[in-house]
């Protein structure tokens, strides 16, 4: 390596007291690197030959800590070295990372730019290397904490975890109006570590129109874990001679709303869906016929919907 030479250190151990038992393992789970978005770099561009003509190295301790006065994080982190200067692509050159804890570098007297990244959450640092002189262990506060998503429908019912997904997105609006996705589709009972602060979470059920929206606040060093009341419920489609009968095959559906909206449309003996709580129409459609039949989805209260040939 022309400059840097990384190596790791996992001597430390992450001691966080306001983490809820067996939230440390998984607070540190892997997550992929490649999603990560650097804040405040332009994207990395592979390392040039600037400063080849130097020898003289300066080895610098690195850690990571979720809040002030916390213990070094031991697992999970992505460190990354920048060179100050841009290359000619505009580019900060990456010079070195690592991936584990606490990490050491070897650096030659200049300037860098120091990103250490911890899933979505991440923080950067200049660091000025002297030719001599005292230099301390580098200290980066996170200000970081964990988010775990699950849902209910009605009161308690849980949602089966197929049927879930969670979009975060930053609360602040950017200066397009829109709020900045973080990370989408996000599965019940995954930690997903982010940055303090507060976050707008948009709640799916279903495919159709079961979305629910909520701002939760992320704490540092802490673990969050909020259940989202969805208003809806799961109903299954029959076209039956009689009540309780057998569902008739080849059956087109259409699902409309209170107000003549079509909300759902699909083919088949006993369709499944999800809707909001509400008033909807149900139409089915076979060989030349149509049928059609009110209804009420009440929150959490799975049924089947029978419409008679009739």
């Amino acid at each position: 390596m022309n400059k840097l030479s990384p190596f790791i250190c996992c001597a430390l151990a992450l001691a966080i007291p306001a983490l809820p038992a067996g939230a440390q393992d998984t607070f540190g789970q892997e997550q992929d690197p490649a999603a990560i978005v650097l804040p405040g770099l332009s994207q990395y561009a592979p390392a040039s030959a600037a400063g080849a003509g130097a020898f003289v190295t300066r080895s610098v301790e690195m850690q990571a800590l979720l809040t002030e006065g916390g213990s070094p994080v031991e697992n999970g982190l992505t460190w990354r070295v920048f060179h100050s200067i841009p290359g000619s692509d505009g580019k900060l050159p990456l010079l070195a990372s690592s991936e584990g804890g606490s990490a050491s570098f070897e650096f030659e007297p200049g300037d860098y730019f120091i990103h250490v990244a911890f899933g979505r959450a991440g923080v950067t640092k200049k660091l000025s290397v002297p030719k001599e002189g005292p230099l301390e262990t580098q200290r980066l506060v996170l200000e970081a904490g964990g988010l775990v998503l699950n849902a209910v429908s009605g009161i308690d019912m849980r949602i089966p975890v197929h049927q879930l997904r969670f979009n975060i997105y930053k609360a602040e609006e950017g200066i397009d109006g829109e709020q900045q996705l973080v990370v989408e589709n996000v599965k019940p009972n995954t930690i997903v570590r982010l940055n303090a602060g507060t976050y707008h979470i948009v709640s799916e059920y279903g495919a159709v129109n079961a979305v629910i929206r909520s701002d939760i606040r992320v704490e540092p060093g802490k673990l969050t874990e909020a259940v989202i009341q969805h208003r809806a419920a799961q109903l299954t489609m029959k076209l039956v001679a009689e009540e309780g009968g057998e569902a008739i095959a080849d059956t087109a559906w259409s699902i409309l709303t209170s107000g003549g909206d079509v909300v759902s449309e699909s083919v088949g003996a006993f369709p499944t869906i999800v809707l909001a709580e509400g008033e909807y129409t149900a139409i089915a459609r076979n060989k030349t016929q149509t049928y059609q039949r009110e209804f009420t989805v009440v929150a959490g209260r799975n049924s089947d919907v029978e419409v008679l040939l009739k």
